[in-house]
């Protein structure tokens, strides 16, 4: 499978990069904290963009949602299978002192364990067709408190980016406050080394042979990652938990 390396921006693409694995392509990031409890549930460092900021704005990428109003759901597993996954999302308005943004749409997208996305394929950037799926996408309303929580699976990683989850964010009328993307913490307890180097038994096959890190992602390697990386507590047989806190101006 090959994939377009996209700039921040989005407004070129630099090529066409292999799914396969790039032994020593990328140096680890160590700029995350990392702890472990005494239960073996594995907590891993993140920021949950604590400051009123607006968050960061990013590409769409490759492979956006066509038809979000559609997939309104809270469960966006479908039929992928892996890694028991929750996420988190609150939404704040930098407009209100950040206070909690209720009414807001939120709609996520996000790869599978293999780094397929649904809705595309058969072409150069995604060879597998999935472009009759629908899995890892939808669509929540935000709550009173600027929650959204979707049921998932942890997203796997393809060539030339970090793991990560796609987010655009409207109001309640459907008018686009920000497309942004979620990093996840990195390091050696950290739920992507051990998702992607221990649970093969849940189909993560890979490794960490190639892994492109936040420090040299094309999105997240601009300084902007510690207001994009979220917090990820959990551990394999009981699951991950993803939180995390997206500024908007409304």
């Amino acid at each position: 499978m090959e994939r377009k390396l996209f700039l921040k921006n989005g407004l070129a693409a630099l090529g066409l990069a292999a799914i396969a694995p790039l032994a020593n392509a990328c140096k680890k990031d160590t700029s995350g904290s990392d702890t472990t409890d005494t239960s073996g549930t594995t907590t891993t460092g993140g920021n949950s963009s604590t400051t009123c900021t607006v968050s960061p704005t990013e590409t769409e990428g490759p492979f956006p949602t066509k038809t979000p109003g559609s997939l309104v759901r809270s469960n966006i597993v479908g039929d992928r299978t892996g890694v028991a996954f929750t996420i988190k999302i609150y939404i704040k308005n930098k407009n209100s002192s950040c206070a909690a943004l209720s009414g807001a749409l939120v709609d996520i997208w996000h790869c599978d364990k293999d780094g397929y996305y649904s809705e595309y394929g058969g072409t150069s950037m995604q060879t597998v067709d999935y472009t009759s799926n629908h899995f890892l996408r939808g669509r929540q309303v935000t709550d009173s408190n600027g929650l959204v929580t979707f049921t998932s699976i942890f997203p796997g990683w393809y060539t030339s980016r970090a793991t990560h989850i796609h987010v655009h964010v409207y109001n309640s009328s459907g008018t686009s406050l920000l497309v942004t993307q979620i990093a996840f913490p990195e390091g050696s307890s950290s739920a992507v080394t051990l998702v992607n180097t221990t649970g093969s038994s849940y189909g993560y096959t890979k490794g960490m042979s190639g892994y492109t890190y936040n420090a040299s992602d094309n999105v997240f390697s601009d300084d902007t990652a510690a207001l994009e990386t979220a917090v990820v507590s959990g551990s394999l047989s009981g699951g991950y938990t993803l939180t995390h806190t997206i500024n908007v101006s409304a």
